[in-house]
């Protein structure tokens, strides 16, 4: 996991015109022009609140696998964990991989005690990771009008894992 960069817009963008990638996220494919603007609102978050997403980069290509980190803007719930990832890597792991990764990096060096995942509940494959890194559920969020499950877990219950 790194920072995402002016270099990676292509592959970004690339990602985000895909609607099977994105009908959970963003709800809609992006254009070149709103990609751009996704890719600077990801990357201005770091400056705005110390956190942020990662992106995903597969070290035998050096291809752009996707996005996993911390988003927390105006008026969320709480400090979120979400991933995005290209459909190309799914099945693959690199979700819950760098998820686990962003987890253990939320509950030691960031000193959190508990992270949510807000997750669509037709999105199977973000349940599943969710499930993976020990996730429950907690209650529910409307988004824009798009009722969300909340996902949970604390820092006693990550650790007991391990």
């Amino acid at each position: 996991m790194r920072m995402l960069e002016a270099r990676d817009f292509e592959e970004y963008a690339a990602l985000h015109s895909d609607f099977e990638v994105t009908r959970f996220t963003t709800r809609t494919q992006l254009s070149r022009m709103d990609a751009w603007k996704h890719l600077a609102m990801i990357v201005g978050h770091w400056h705005l609140r110390g956190f942020g997403m990662w992106g995903v980069e597969e070290l035998a290509s050096g291809k752009l696998v996707g996005r996993v980190g911390f988003h927390e803007p105006d008026g969320w719930p709480d400090f979120e964990l979400g991933w995005t990832i290209g459909r190309e890597f799914w099945g693959k792991g690199y979700a819950t991989e760098a998820a686990r990764a962003a987890l253990k990096h939320a509950f030691g060096e960031m000193g959190r005690d508990r992270v949510i995942s807000l997750i669509d509940p037709l999105n199977a494959r973000s349940l599943s990771v969710a499930q993976k890194l020990g996730e429950t559920i907690e209650d529910h969020f409307d988004l824009d009008g798009h009722r969300l499950i909340v996902y949970g877990i604390r820092k006693e219950t990550f650790d007991a894992q391990l």
